[in-house]
């Protein structure tokens, strides 16, 4: 195979990769983002809020599930995972700080991010 034959194959694998990714659903795009991250792994952080308060934090989230029916295998309305209850609110996961599992509704006010420090 000569150069520009390789860089025309090439370039044909990336274009048909690019054309799959751009004929997925969103939900199936955030799925695979959701692979990679939990592959990669994440320090993720969820924050509930009443209001404009933070009532409850929770650190060191590897993901966040949406829970799937037995029968109907469909979405349902709420996320579930693990993390460490930060009870003081301090963005540290102190002694005696432990990890719990938590269910979030899909009306729940909060905040999923990766933790910056």
């Amino acid at each position: 195979m000569t150069s520009t034959s390789a860089q025309r194959a090439g370039l044909a694998a990336v274009l048909s990769v690019a054309l799959l990714a751009a004929a997925c659903t969103q939900e199936q795009q955030n799925k695979f983002s959701r692979e990679i991250q939990n592959w990669t792994g994440t320090n993720g952080v969820l924050e509930v809020y009443a209001g404009d308060k933070v009532v409850r934090r929770f650190l060191r989230i590897d993901k966040i599930s949406t829970a799937l029916g037995t029968d109907d295998n469909t979405p349902r309305a709420y996320r579930y995972g693990y993390g460490v209850l930060d009870e003081n609110l301090n963005m540290q996961a102190d002694p005696g700080e432990k990890k719990v599992y938590f269910e979030i509704s899909d009306y729940t006010n909060a905040v999923f991010f990766e933790n910056p420090r």
